[in-house]
């Protein structure tokens, strides 16, 4: 398989546009293991990542469920595939339809079955990298799931924003971070205790496990919410 199938006519503005970010092959920042952390218990897969896809490789720069894996290459990598696309890019079943774009046997060797990837999209239009989920098994993806992957995907596009702009002011970077970390921390602490509470019902249908199943729901619009006013509210003082 040729990479040159992957390469969008812009490869050499969208390349130019990921260097500043200056994030490829850099050490794990917790706050980004947290989010990717924090969307696979919200889309209840095993494996989320958060991609930046460079000339020839695939970078991991966040990575829950995936074997601590680095980068892979680019033609292995269906999050290449992401970046071609505008919308979501969507494998409900790669055992039954498998990408053609990338190399055959991959995904099998890996045992992945379901895709989706929304692209980190800069303000200059372009695709940097991915925010996706994986899973083992085959499933769907609503509208309403499609739309928070979304709306997650532009939060951590700020967030790669705002790590280039405290990398000029180091003095607000600690304190910014920690304050992030902790409310993903908080949200992914009442996620599992949801979680927890509901499997002790006997069925997914009482009026306890509704009532934990609504305030799910209420804590994930609510840390979607939350995370974005903090990235912007830090945007604004480091810039």
């Amino acid at each position: 398989m040729s990479i040159a199938t992957l390469v969008p006519p812009n490869d050499h503005e969208r390349l130019a546009a990921l260097a500043p970010y200056r994030v490829l092959g850099t050490a794990p920042d917790a706050v980004f293991d947290e989010v990717v952390r924090l969307t696979a218990k919200l889309f209840s897969v095993p494996i989320a990542l958060v991609s930046l896809v460079d000339e020839g490789s695939v970078w991991f720069k966040a990575n829950f469920g995936l074997g601590g894996a680095e980068r892979i290459a680019r033609d292995e990598s269906i999050c290449s595939v992401a970046i071609l696309n505008e919308d979501t890019t969507i494998y409900n079943d790669l055992q039954t339809a498998p990408c053609q774009l990338t190399k055959p046997g991959v995904a099998e060797a890996l045992q992945l079955r379901f895709y989706a990837g929304h692209p980190l999209r800069d303000e200059q239009g372009h695709n940097i990298g991915a925010l996706c989920i994986i899973d083992r098994k085959p499933r769907q993806l609503d509208i309403t799931e499609q739309t928070r992957l979304q709306d997650l995907a532009q939060i951590v596009t700020q967030m790669l924003k705002l790590r280039l702009a405290l990398h000029q002011r180091p003095q607000h970077a600690s304190a910014t971070w920690v304050k992030l970390y902790e409310r993903l921390d908080l949200s992914l602490t009442r996620l599992d205790t949801l979680a927890e509470l509901a499997r002790w019902e006997d069925s997914p249908t009482t009026p306890a496990a509704l009532q934990y199943q609504q305030s799910r729901e209420e804590e994930i619009n609510l840390v979607t919410q939350v995370l974005r006013q903090q990235v912007a509210e830090a945007l604004a003082l480091a810039t």
